[in-house]
């Protein structure tokens, strides 16, 4: 009788001592097997980003010239030029930012900072939420209903430009919200424990450190403006006139995607399409560039002050 328990009780501690050993075994080979996997979709996107990148390089470069880029389209001659296009682009970028900027970033910093209703903030943010999944081309047919319509702006840039903010909204309230959450609250206590009011503390403190969010948020909203076509169709036209910043604004102008469309759709032009799409790539990575730039210099800035 005691050589049986015994003989069960070694027999026990055989199987705790082999049982940890094939758990660290099976653990070891799905933390190898997920490891596979995360390097091969890493892969797969990073070469799917470089083929897309490298394909329109080879089919754009033979037929860029200064003149094409330089220059605006005419029917007398049939030459083509793409300037205005850049150009309306330009303006409806600045014209957007100028305006969704502030109210995305005063709505983040009101929901975060300022509401002190639970309900009032969730139904903001279901709000903000269902903006965020509204197909473009609803924008473009409200967008033309209100702002060329109604208000009067008929279809013209400035029209387009407000159709973006609305559009491009949702994304500076929640990237600049996310990132004032992850501001500690030591801070904020810190500041209101040496005697400066909210708004300073909000000016000096609380923004500050959320300029990476901030530049973020509006990386991602240009990013959406330069491949925004749908929208822009119904409100911004696709004139191919070359005007001023104001002007322009006041006009009917076409810009790149809008542009890029109608010669690969409507005249086959796909040479020219190439083109406008290997401008269109360069615009979105000179525009990140000066963006992270611009946020470095502003945090490094900002840490300089509070030093």
């Amino acid at each position: 009788m005691s050589e049986s328990v015994s003989l069960h009780a070694v027999g026990n501690n055989q199987a705790s001592v082999f049982t940890p050993s094939k758990n660290a075994f099976s653990r070891k080979m799905y933390c190898s097997f997920m490891k596979s996997m995360m390097y091969l979709c890493t892969a797969l996107t990073v070469s799917l980003v470089f083929f897309l990148i490298a394909y329109i390089l080879i089919q754009s470069v033979p037929h860029f010239s200064w003149q094409i880029l330089s220059t605006k389209p005419s029917y007398l001659t049939r030459s083509i030029g793409v300037l205005p296009d850049i150009l309306n682009t330009i303006y409806i970028i600045v014209a957007a930012l100028i305006l969704v900027l502030p109210l995305g970033v005063g709505a983040a910093i009101y929901l975060n900072e300022y509401a002190t209703s639970r309900r009032l903030v969730n139904a903001i943010e279901y709000a903000i939420e269902t903006l965020a999944g509204i197909p473009s081309i609803i924008y473009g047919l409200v967008g033309m209903l209100i702002f060329c319509q109604f208000l009067g702006l008929q279809t013209s840039l400035l029209a387009g430009a407000l159709t973006l903010v609305i559009m491009t909204l949702p994304t500076i309230i929640r990237t600049t919200q996310e990132s004032l959450k992850t501001v500690p609250s030591g801070y904020r206590e810190g500041a209101f424990g040496l005697g400066a009011a909210k708004f300073r503390v909000i000016k000096t403190v609380v923004l500050p450190c959320c300029v990476d969010g901030i530049v973020t948020g509006c990386i991602l909203a240009v990013g959406r403006m330069l491949g925004e076509s749908a929208a822009l169709l119904f409100t911004a036209g696709f004139a191919h006139a070359l005007n001023g910043f104001i002007d322009g604004l006041a006009n009917s102008g076409s810009t790149l995607t809008v542009a890029l469309y109608v010669y690969a759709k409507e005249q086959g032009e796909f040479e020219v399409a190439f083109v406008i799409a290997a401008v269109l790539l360069l615009m979105s990575l000179v525009i990140n560039l000066l963006a992270s730039t611009l946020g470095a210099r502003l945090k490094k800035k900002a840490g300089k002050a509070r030093v």
